[in-house]
């Protein structure tokens, strides 16, 4: 279903915090690369999800880019459902994920989580319970790549709240890591971050006024923390999931902030009003430099009998 897109681009100079470069490598020059963003994607048999996942794949297959970075939510989803529910879906999202024609790097978000909802006794005692589940399927729930001279950063931006339920949040155990990880990396080295939760984001002042506050199921509370690990490194794109809401805040002429919209649009229900229209992000970088796009990929939802 191809659409007029409106995307919110907002440039604030506030973020001190990141290392202005004007270099760039010699690699970088010689290396421009392209790769894609899916965020909240929400796969499950209902509502024609799974032929939706294969038109967008189709589309960033026509594309070829160098490979697919997820941004959580891959799934619809295991917080609250039956383990037999929980696992088919993570099958089904294995499965075709696999037809992507490139490498996959997936990002955990609060969806993928198994069982945080559920209160059957001995729930916590099941071996997948909670992240196992995403870990012991798709990988690590953090860690760092490196692709064509840039340094990129996966987080786990899911945290438990005292409920028992998600917020958002960077644990003691991830501050740590990466700590050491950016000590390995050359601080001219442009960086990417991907983490489900937003790091910043307009959505809720956009939609409530400009004294509004987000709450902590939205954003990453200690993303102030986080963000300072950078202050003496070259952060300049972070890209974020979560909100179904499209947005680029760029700041101090450094950092994309780059909210992904979502490939499920309105969770698999669009109509010809739906906002955001379903999709993804494909980002072309050039050196330090990078431009980017929304791609609706064409994904037409059946009509009702």
């Amino acid at each position: 279903m191809k659409r007029t897109l409106l995307i919110l681009g907002i440039s604030i100079f506030l973020f001190s915090g990141c290392k202005q470069s004007t270099n760039t490598s010699a690699e970088q020059d010689e290396n421009p690369f392209s790769f894609a963003f899916l965020t909240d994607i929400h796969l499950q048999p209902e509502k024609s999800a799974e032929v939706g996942f294969q038109w967008a794949i189709n589309e960033v297959n026509k594309r070829n880019p160098d490979f697919v970075l997820t941004g959580g939510d891959l799934v619809m989803d295991a917080l609250n459902q039956t383990y037999g529910r929980a696992d088919s879906l993570y099958n089904l999202y294995i499965k075709l994920s696999g037809k992507f024609k490139m490498p996959v790097y997936n990002t955990v978000g609060n969806h993928e989580v198994y069982g945080w909802h559920r209160d059957e006794k001995d729930i916590e005692l099941h071996p997948e319970f909670g992240k196992k589940m995403f870990e012991q399927r798709l990988g690590d729930r953090y860690y760092s790549f490196d692709h064509k001279g840039w340094h990129f950063i996966v987080l786990d931006a899911i945290s438990r709240s005292e409920e028992g339920g998600y917020v958002g949040g960077i644990d003691e155990e991830q501050i740590l890591w990466l700590s050491k990880d950016l000590q390995k990396v050359d601080k001219a080295s442009p960086i990417a971050i991907s983490a489900h939760m937003p790091f910043i984001t307009s959505a809720t002042q956009i939609s409530r006024g400009s004294l509004a506050a987000n709450n902590p199921g939205m954003v990453i509370p200690n993303s102030q923390e986080v963000l300072e690990l950078f202050s003496e490194h070259n952060l300049r794109l972070v890209l974020q999931g979560h909100l179904h809401f499209l947005e680029d805040i760029y700041i101090q002429n450094q950092v994309h902030f780059i909210t992904g919209g979502a490939v499920s649009g309105e969770w698999w229900a669009n109509t010809p009003e739906s906002k955001p229209e379903e999709g993804f992000v494909m980002i072309h970088v050039n050196g330090e430099e990078l431009d980017w796009e929304y791609v609706d990929y064409g994904w037409t939802p059946p009509e009702e009998n």
